[in-house]
C-alpha cells in the first residue's frame, strides 16, 4: 500500500523510471539552453535568409505566376495576433485584449505584422510586437524592406497620409484600399484618365504647406449577384493606365487575400487550430513566433522550388500536404542521443 501511494505520488513505474527521470532532465535541459538562447539568434536567422521567392521571365523560363504584375513583384502587408500562454509575465508584456461587457479574453496576445510575397506566400520580413501596438506602428518598421520594382498593396486599415508618404518614399509602388466614409481622406481631383480612373493630389488638412502627393484613384465594385454591391475605392502611385490599367490594378488589389492565407497557414495548420504558444515569459514567447517563422519559410521555400522544377503554380500546391511531408521527413526521435 506504501508503495502504490509513493508510485502514485512521484509517477513512478517500475523499470521505466529511468526514462521518465532522463526525459526530465533532458526537458529542463532544452528550456535551459533556450533560456541562454533568446529570441535574437531566431530573429536573426529568419531576417538573414527569407527573402522573396518568385522568379522573373527569361529567355529559358516562365515567371512565377501570381508574383508580378507591370513588372513589380507583387507583395502584401497585413498583421495577425497570436495567443500566449496566460502568465503574469506574459500578460504584463505583450498585454490581452478586452471582449464584451469589460471583461478580457482568457490569453495574453502578441501581434505580428509581416510582409509576405503574394504569389509563393513567402513572408519575407515580420515584425513582432505587444498586443497594443497597432497594425501601422509595426508595419512603419517594415518599410526599409521594401525598394523599387515592388508593388505593396495594403488594406484600408493601414492608410495615413504618412504612412503613404514614407512607403513611397522607399521606392515601392502602392496598391492600398481606403475608405469611403465621412472621416476617409479627400482627394483633389486633377484629371480624368481614359480608362475610368483619375489622378488626384492628396494631403492631409493640417498639413497645408507640405507638397501634396499625386496618386491615381480607382473606384469600381464587384457584381457579386447582391443588390448593393460594395463600393471598392484604391489608391495607387501607378499613373499611366497604358502601362497597367485600372482593371488590371483591381484585379491585382484582391491578390491582398494572399497574406492572409499565409497567416491562416501558419495559425491553422503549423502551429494547430485553437493551441496556445507554450512559451511562459515575453522572450521565450518571442523565440518561439520567429522559430514559427522560420519553419513556415522553410517549407515555403520547398513549395516553391518543388512548382518551379514541375511547372506549377505554388498557389495550387498544398501547404498542409507540405507541412506533413516535412513532418515525415524530420528524424524520429530515437534517432537523437538521450
Amino acid at each position: 500500500m506504501r508503495m502504490s501511494l509513493v508510485s502514485w505520488l512521484t509517477g513512478w513505474r517500475g523499470p521505466r523510471a529511468g526514462l521518465s527521470t532522463t526525459r526530465c532532465r533532458r526537458s529542463r535541459a532544452i528550456f535551459q539552453a533556450r533560456q541562454r538562447l533568446g529570441p535574437e539568434p531566431m530573429k536573426a536567422l529568419f531576417e538573414r535568409v527569407a527573402v522573396p521567392l518568385g522568379m522573373p521571365a527569361t529567355s529559358e523560363r516562365a515567371e512565377t505566376p501570381g508574383t508580378w504584375l507591370a513588372g513589380r513583384r507583387l507583395v502584401a502587408i497585413d498583421g495577425s495576433c497570436l495567443d500566449v500562454a496566460n502568465t503574469v509575465e506574459n500578460e504584463a508584456f505583450f498585454g490581452r485584449p478586452g471582449v464584451n461587457k469589460g471583461e478580457q479574453s482568457a490569453f495574453p496576445q502578441a501581434r505580428v505584422v509581416a510582409l509576405a510575397e503574394c504569389g509563393t506566400h513567402a513572408m519575407f520580413a515580420a515584425e513582432v510586437g505587444k498586443y497594443s501596438d497597432s497594425e501601422s506602428t509595426l508595419a512603419d518598421k517594415l518599410l526599409t524592406k521594401l525598394g523599387p520594382c515592388m508593388l505593396l498593396l495594403a488594406d484600408r486599415g493601414f492608410f495615413s497620409f504618412a504612412l503613404w508618404r514614407r512607403a513611397s518614399a522607399t521606392g515601392a509602388d502602392l496598391l492600398w484600399r481606403i475608405q469611403t466614409g465621412a472621416t476617409a481622406p479627400q482627394p483633389q481631383h486633377v484629371q480624368d484618365l481614359p480608362d475610368g480612373s483619375w489622378l488626384a493630389h492628396l494631403r492631409a488638412a493640417k498639413d497645408r504647406r507640405s507638397e501634396p502627393m499625386l496618386v491615381r484613384v480607382i473606384d469600381y465594385t464587384i457584381d457579386d449577384g447582391r443588390a448593393n454591391p460594395e463600393t471598392y475605392r484604391v489608391f495607387t502611385t501607378l499613373l499611366d493606365p497604358e502601362e497597367v490599367s485600372a482593371t488590371e490594378l483591381a484585379a491585382a488589389y484582391h491578390q491582398r487575400w494572399e497574406v492572409e492565407s499565409t497567416f491562416d497557414e501558419l495559425k491553422t495548420h503549423q502551429r494547430g487550430p485553437r493551441l496556445v504558444l507554450r512559451s511562459k515569459s515575453p522572450d521565450l514567447v518571442q523565440q518561439e513566433i520567429w522559430g514559427h517563422l522560420c519553419c513556415h519559410y522553410a517549407i515555403r521555400t520547398l513549395m516553391a522550388d518543388a512548382a518551379h522544377h514541375s511547372g506549377h503554380d505554388p498557389d495550387r500546391m498544398s501547404f498542409v500536404a507540405a507541412l506533413r511531408i516535412s513532418r515525415q521527413s524530420v528524424g524520429h526521435r530515437s534517432a537523437f542521443p538521450p
